[in-house]
């Protein structure tokens, strides 16, 4: 799943929700009076057009486009092909690109899933959530159980592919009711989902009434269990976990979201959106003003929202790329790191990592294998034998080994920033997160990238190195 040199992925945020959920910490808003929608989409295309102007010439390739928000599936269909539209007037779009809307299983909302394949959509991720409407009603979404599953049906026939989100780790919840659940929403025929287990984020509801003391999720040995189920369903029914929250056949995977991950370049459009794209050289990280009015009025004046522009330091973005990385089942290519960064993290560290059983390292020697089960090594290590508690303190976190990783798996994949087949020159490795580490990976992060040291001052790992 390599990423062309010269493509790049946009990103357009919706700002707008009909509620604000109580765990949401996105940047939505709710405007009961409305919206004046001709007016954003204006907006919208300007941006677009001051995006293109910035990167210049030659004209690039679009890979993806993912229209975020906000709920965009209170957009018209023809507000998305206007967006569209001039997408393809600016720049050159891939005959298969992934052109992705974000939508909630209201069945009004539904109903549009025609108008926006004719727009040019032609995948949909449905905002699910739970299969269970008591919970909805506690996760302050106001669609229905039933009306999320007819709109996963609608979705299966209007579009090639499809994905659909649900949260797990709510209050009270058991391993055997999310066991029950999550069977039933695999059931679905999805070839692609995504699973996040609830966190409290600042500055929410949930976040008030879990410092009052009225809101308790599962943590520690709870939250473990519920992971190991997830983990253990999707991979029997073929949907590896390919990043920390997402799994997917193989083919079926969020090309947009592995541009993020694999820290490809994506323009940012809208309100609250990030971008990041090198321009002259350098990667320059931009932030849009969150407000939906504010944004709007910076872009009718300026012709953007931006609240930031600036380039990134080598040492920042080594840190990104880490960070975005190793939530990927296929790692971190410390040769791209260093390339890009200048860095590389402390062997010392890494082998400390790696005999506690939160890392895998690969030589990743070139030519590489063509083995086709990279996939099938994605949640390496056997669900039960995660040991880990999301409370591990950082300078140990107390977990086994693991077994030896087959590594022709990693080997089999060619991301971006690898040396083409049929070079042999060694390499610096690639770094992965075991299952087990995957469970505290914010830790991992952490003790990586202050472990940094200059990529220069280290030899390449050897021809005949076994790890």
């Amino acid at each position: 799943m390599p990423v062309p040199g010269d493509s790049f992925g946009i990103y357009v945020h919706w700002p707008f929700c009909a509620q604000k959920c109580p765990y949401c910490d996105f940047n939505s808003h709710v405007r009961h009076g409305g919206w004046d929608e001709a007016r954003y989409l204006a907006a919208f295309r300007r941006e677009l057009s001051h995006g293109a102007e910035k990167m210049g010439a030659p004209r690039r390739t679009v890979s993806s486009i993912f229209i975020g928000g906000g709920t965009p599936s209170l957009m018209q269909p023809e507000t998305v092909a206007g967006i569209l539209d001039h997408v393809a007037g600016l720049w050159t779009i891939e005959p298969d690109a992934e052109i992705t809307l974000e939508a909630n299983p209201g069945s009004a909302e539904a109903s549009r899933f025609a108008g926006y394949r004719a727009a040019g959509v032609n995948r949909v991720s449905i905002g699910v959530q739970s299969l269970d409407d008591t919970e909805l009603a506690r996760l302050g979404r106001i669609h229905t159980a039933a009306e999320a599953k007819a709109a996963v049906a609608l979705a299966a026939k209007t579009f090639d592919r499809f994905s659909f989100d649900l949260i797990y780790a709510r209050p009270n919840q058991t391993a055997a009711a999310w066991r029950s659940e999550l069977r039933e929403a695999l059931s679905f025929g999805a070839r692609h989902i995504s699973l996040y287990q609830l966190t409290i984020e600042p500055d929410t509801a949930y976040a008030r009434l879990h410092a009052a003391g009225k809101l308790h999720i599962p943590e520690g040995g709870l939250a473990r269990d519920l992971y190991v189920v997830t983990q253990e369903l999707t991979g029997a029914a073929g949907l590896a976990a390919y990043e920390i929250s997402n799994h997917a056949a193989p083919g079926e995977e969020s090309r947009h979201n592995l541009l993020y991950w694999r820290y490809g370049e994506y323009l940012g459009v809208g309100p609250g959106a990030h971008g990041r794209l090198i321009v002259d050289g350098m990667r320059r990280a931009t932030v849009e003003e969150r407000d939906p009015e504010r944004w709007l009025g910076l872009v009718e004046r300026d012709g953007h929202g931006h609240t930031v522009d600036e380039s990134l330091t080598q040492a920042e973005e080594a840190d990104e790329m880490l960070l975005m990385g190793l939530r990927l089942a296929e790692g971190v290519d410390l040769d791209r790191l260093a390339a890009i960064g200048g860095l590389r993290p402390r062997a010392s560290l890494l082998a400390r990592l790696e005999a506690q059983g939160l890392i895998e390292r690969s030589p990743a020697l070139h030519p590489l294998s063509s083995s086709p089960s990279w996939r099938s090594h994605a949640s390496h290590g056997r669900p039960g034998s995660i040991q880990a508690s999301v409370g591990s303190p950082a300078g140990d976190l107390g977990l086994a080994p693991t077994e030896q990783t087959d590594f022709d798996s990693i080997r089999g994949c060619l991301g971006p920033g690898l040396a083409p087949a049929g070079s042999a020159r060694p390499t610096l490795g690639r770094i992965r997160a075991t299952a087990e580490g995957r469970f505290v990976l914010n830790e991992i992060v952490l003790q990586i990238a202050s472990a940094f040291e200059p990529a220069a001052s280290v030899e390449p790992v050897p021809a005949d190195a076994h790890f």
